[in-house]
């Protein structure tokens, strides 16, 4: 029986959940490209797998860093450019309130990454919508192809 390795015991040996995942074909968090909004040579954007929230979004670098601090000037204005108008999209197109943007560097390994987090007007205020509970990604092709067009058309 091949026991499949969590990205809590690759962070703990020091290895980069998310760089191992697109080496060893997607065997840590799947195969996301059915999910990806956007991506260029710098980032990717896609609707998270096991979200918070529906519409919950990751945008995540395609080079290793392992958080904020690390990564180049370049990058960082590209990435919170694109975040601000991703969540003027997921708010116009999931209809939420908000959206929460956090990043989380957790453990001796991580891979830079944004979380957009809605929340929605029959939510509670505050930071427990950064731990609801995860789900299941559910497909919705209408509000993705209308986050992937709205993310063309980004400056």
């Amino acid at each position: 029986m091949i026991t499949k390795i969590t990205a809590r015991e690759l962070t703990d040996m020091g290895i980069c959940p998310t760089c191992y995942n697109k080496t060893h074909n997607f065997c840590v968090f799947g195969d996301n490209s059915e999910q990806m909004i956007f991506e260029n040579d710098l980032f990717e954007c896609f609707l998270c797998g096991n979200p918070r929230a529906v519409g919950h979004t990751i945008i995540s670098s395609k080079q290793h860093y392992k958080d904020l601090t690390e990564i180049p000037d370049e990058l960082c204005n590209s990435v919170f450019i694109f975040a601000k108008q991703m969540m003027v999209a997921i708010k116009k197109i999931y209809g939420c309130e908000s959206v929460y943007l956090c990043t989380m560097s957790d453990g001796p390994m991580n891979h830079f990454h944004l979380q957009l987090i809605p929340r929605y007007s029959f939510e509670e205020r505050g930071s427990k919508n950064f731990v609801k509970p995860r789900f299941d990604y559910k497909e919705d092709k209408e509000k993705l192809n209308l986050l992937r067009q709205e993310a063309k058309n980004f400056h």
